[in-house]
């Protein structure tokens, strides 16, 4: 039992100038009491300072685990490391965390998720740092931004273009924690921890092995404490030698505005009944669209935003098992859940621990993937990851960075402009009135996805929008499929200032797209 403490008496073991590395992604596993509990120290005593932290996924959400925002304070917090970071609508107030990096008040990076991850692997065996080509020609590339937020952390890069047997990789150097802040749901009084409440395998194993291996300190936050003997060896993810620190939080939420879904952990499966269907409309349109790249048997990777509706098409065509869902907090098979339970998967096949899954995405390993976009350019380039005027709108670039830049094939979904009015008959999409802007620009404003690199690759990439398919061709953006009801000089070609060429023999897309009932994937 000397290991079961307070969190505050947790806190008050983190030096000054500590390196600390923590386990979450949003609110899916965030150890938000032991972060509140270092921030009200830091309130009391000032201590600890000058903390740098490495969060492979966010910490913390906006509606109501705070995560990263308990030590967001100057003085506290010097450098961050972050694969992403909380994000949320216009509609409420800027999280501090972002407040600190737009006034430079923190050395701030946007480091993929998985090569995090795999920063915390290579400290933990001693090796020289990471050394990758995910995020060449991105701004992850020291030819670009070099991973960093703000102009405090350009002063110290963390990562450099190196030759290494006639090739160019990117090397990051090893950030070694001396402290580990995990969560899981149970620990026995040795500290084994098991995550049958848990919804993801966030790392904490490797996060644990790294910090242990260095002499640092690891903390785990749990909901509930057993005797020790009585978990079952096989359900340990992270065992007790490796656990210096016990604290229990019996109200932590499973993730965002969620107390506790057994769905979410595995624990019942829930009839394909009870989920919700895409409603009708232009967006369930696109996703339409973007499911028309699959075929039964694939394995399919799915991230935020348009994309998240593709295995909701699946599922009302009648083939929600037809295609195996990967998601990079870990979770295989299943129907991936939407709005604050995106990371999460429901019916999963299996939960793969999120460092393991990076590997698959990183090595290309899943057939095609479906992701959104923020902005398109005339090289194909995307950004999903920078948003100057409302920065945090955007979480960052998370693990889009690692899956792209090993897919086979990336479909692309979004909107063509922004606030233009759309109509919606069983005839077609019209444009009632231009939007405010159009999403096809000159040049992105942070290069998430290189254009230039995947033509080099030889990557299939398709931008599916609600006007047209385009796709990246050596002399950019081409229209090949027409949305009915849209005129392709008007509503495409002039509309993007003349950045999307219409393909000479560009067809319409099936009128099945609109239909209210089934289209008739897979017929």
């Amino acid at each position: 039992m000397d290991k079961i403490v307070t969190a505050a008496k947790a806190a008050a073991r983190i030096h000054d100038g500590a390196i600390v590395t923590v386990s979450s992604s949003s609110a899916l596993g965030c150890p938000d009491a032991v972060l509140a509990a270092i921030g009200a120290r830091f309130d009391a005593e000032s201590h600890p300072r000058d903390l740098t932290t490495i969060h492979p996924i966010a910490a913390g959400d906006m509606y109501g685990v705070r995560g990263v925002d308990h030590i967001a304070k100057d003085g506290l917090l010097r450098r961050i490391l972050g694969g992403s970071y909380p994000s949320g609508p216009s509609s409420k107030p800027m999280p501090e965390i972002w407040k600190m990096i737009v006034e430079n008040r923190v050395a701030a990076y946007n480091v993929p998720s998985g090569i995090l991850f795999d920063m915390n692997r290579e400290a933990a065996a001693s090796r020289p740092g990471v050394l990758t080509k995910v995020g060449l020609g991105t701004f992850v590339d020291p030819l670009r931004q070099g991973c960093a937020m703000n102009a405090l952390a350009a002063e110290s890069p963390v990562v450099k273009r190196v030759t290494f047997e006639g090739d160019t990789w990117l090397h990051f150097p090893n950030v070694t924690p001396d402290v580990a802040i995990l969560r899981a749901t149970t620990a026995d009084e040795h500290g084994n921890l098991t995550y049958e409440h848990e919804g993801a395998y966030l790392g904490g194993l490797e996060q644990a092995i790294c910090v242990r291996n260095h002499g640092g300190l690891v903390i785990a936050q749990v909901e509930r404490v057993t005797k020790r003997g009585s978990l079952r060896p096989h359900d340990v993810r992270v065992p007790g030698h490796l656990v210096d620190l016990i604290i229990v939080d019996p109200d932590q939420k499973q993730t965002c505005e969620t107390p506790y879904d057994p769905a979410i952990s595995g624990q019942v499966m829930q009839p394909w009944s009870h989920f919700d269907l895409a409603e009708h409309g232009v967006e369930k349109i696109i996703a339409r669209r973007a499911a028309m790249e699959l075929k039964p048997g694939m394995t399919a990777n799915l991230g935020f935003g348009i994309s998240a509706l593709v295995p909701r098409i699946l599922l009302e065509e009648g083939h929600a098992e037809a295609v195996t869902w990967a998601i990079e907090q870990g979770a295989v098979g299943g129907m991936p859940l939407t709005g604050f339970a995106f990371g999460c998967a429901a019916n999963a096949d299996a939960f793969v621990p999120s460092p393991q899954q990076f590997i698959f995405f990183q090595g290309g390993g899943f057939d095609v993937s479906f992701l959104s976009f923020l902005e398109v350019d005339v090289e194909g380039n995307v950004n999903v990851s920078k948003l100057g005027k409302k920065p945090y709108l955007t979480a960052g670039c998370g693990g889009f960075v690692d899956i792209v830049s090993g897919a086979r094939k990336l479909v692309f979904s979004g909107w063509f402009e922004a606030g233009a009015t759309i109509a919606l008959d069983d005839d077609g999409i019209h444009v009632a009135a231009p939007g405010k802007f159009t999403k096809m620009v000159e040049a992105v404003e942070h290069v998430t996805f290189s254009g230039a690199r995947a033509r080099e690759l030889g990557q299939e990439v398709i931008y599916v929008t609600e006007r047209c398919v385009m796709r990246l061709g050596d002399d950019g953006l081409v229209a090949t499929e027409i949305m009915p009801g849209i005129d392709p000089e008007r509503d495409i070609a002039a509309a993007s200032h003349g950045r999307v060429r219409i393909a000479a023999d560009a067809v319409t897309m099936p009128l099945s797209l609109l239909a209210r009932d089934k289209m008739g994937w897979g017929a």
